[in-house]
C-alpha cells in the first residue's frame, strides 16, 4: 500500500517545497508543525497562512516524523534532520543556514 504524499501548505514555488521566502536550490524542506499538523515550508509560510500561531515541537518529540524532503517526499524524524546535512534516502542537500531557525521548531 502507498502513502499519500503529504499535502504542503503555503505559497510554495515548486514541486520540490520551495516557497516564496526561500528557494534557493537548497530549500527543499517542508516542516509539519505541532501546533497543526500541516506541513508548511517555512515559519513565514505558515504565519501567513494558519489561522492561529506556530509553536516548536517539544523537547521529547525528536521521534516525531515532521520534516519533509522535497526531492524524494520522504518523511523524516526531526532528530535525523536535525544531524543531518543531506537527504539520508535520496542525498539531496538541505540549506544549512536553516538550523539559525531551529528554536522556532524545536524545543
Amino acid at each position: 500500500m502507498t502513502r499519500a504524499r503529504p499535502v504542503v501548505h503555503g505559497p510554495t514555488v515548486d514541486e520540490q517545497t520551495r516557497c516564496i521566502h526561500y528557494r534557493t536550490s537548497l530549500d527543499v524542506i517542508a516542516i509539519r508543525f505541532a501546533c497543526c499538523g500541516e506541513y508548511h515550508p517555512c515559519h513565514l509560510c505558515h504565519e501567513e497562512t494558519a489561522d492561529h500561531s506556530s509553536r516548536p515541537w517539544p523537547a521529547g518529540s525528536r521521534g516525531e516524523l515532521a520534516i519533509l524532503c522535497g526531492v524524494c517526499w520522504t518523511e523524516m524524524r526531526i532528530d535525523e534532520y536535525v544531524a543531518a546535512e543531506d537527504c539520508p534516502w535520496c542525498g539531496a542537500a538541505f540549506n544549512p543556514g536553516c538550523a539559525l531557525h531551529h528554536p522556532m521548531y524545536f524545543e
